[in-house]
């Protein structure tokens, strides 16, 4: 399988982690897409994803899957262990609905932040850009980071006893806040705790 990615971009890192949990790297090929140069805009890439994004998973018979969560869901369904999104209907659930309030409030948050708000990838990529609204979204980035800090008071990981795909995107998001530099509120120090045993695992680090 072909992974189209611009390596150190947060969403194409998601997979990389999700790979590396699940043993998975050796079997993936990457090829790199220069979204900064507007590869992505091309029509032969747009022929893969017509929605312009990295990452892309392109499986042997042609087929390609994009979003991060559809493209681990994928990955979790060619072997059993370790799962990233749950073996049981409660679990699912409950990892597919954390992993949607990483996702929202704070790795789009930030993201729109910085597409709208800072220069962002330049004039020629970013188009559009309205800074009230980048502005706002900051707000929201913070009021996640909160909300996750809470979460992870009350237990380990992001969605529950174990490690899952909430914890990786929740990790992109922090990663991609540092980037764009909003700091984690120091009062988020169940965030900061939990972010520094992320660091840790071997699927990240492995990412420089």
């Amino acid at each position: 399988m072909k992974i189209y990615e611009t390596q150190g971009f947060p969403n194409p890192a998601r997979i990389r982690i999700a790979l590396a949990e699940k043993g998975l790297l050796d079997r993936a090929e990457f090829i790199q897409v220069n979204v900064p140069e507007g590869e992505h805009q091309t029509d032969a890439f747009r022929a893969k994803n017509p929605f312009a994004a990295v990452p892309v998973l392109e499986l042997d018979d042609g087929t390609c899957i994009s979003e991060c969560s559809a493209i681990t869901e994928y990955l979790d369904h060619l072997d059993s262990a370790p799962t990233l999104t749950g073996t049981t209907a409660k679990e699912r659930a409950q990892i597919a609905m954390m992993q949607r309030r990483a996702e929202a409030g704070l790795l789009d948050a930030v993201a729109t932040y910085f597409h709208h708000a800072t220069p962002g990838l330049g004039a020629e990529i970013e188009g559009y850009q309205c800074a009230e609204w980048g502005s706002h979204q900051k707000d929201a980035a913070l009021k996640g980071m909160q909300y996750l800090d809470g979460v992870l008071a009350q237990q380990p990981w992001v969605a529950g006893e174990a490690f899952s795909v909430a914890d990786i995107t929740t990790f992109a998001g922090l990663a991609f806040a540092g980037f764009a530099k909003i700091d984690v509120p120091q009062d988020c120090a169940n965030l900061l705790a939990w972010q520094d045993r992320m660091a840790q695992r071997p699927s990240v680090a492995a990412l420089g």
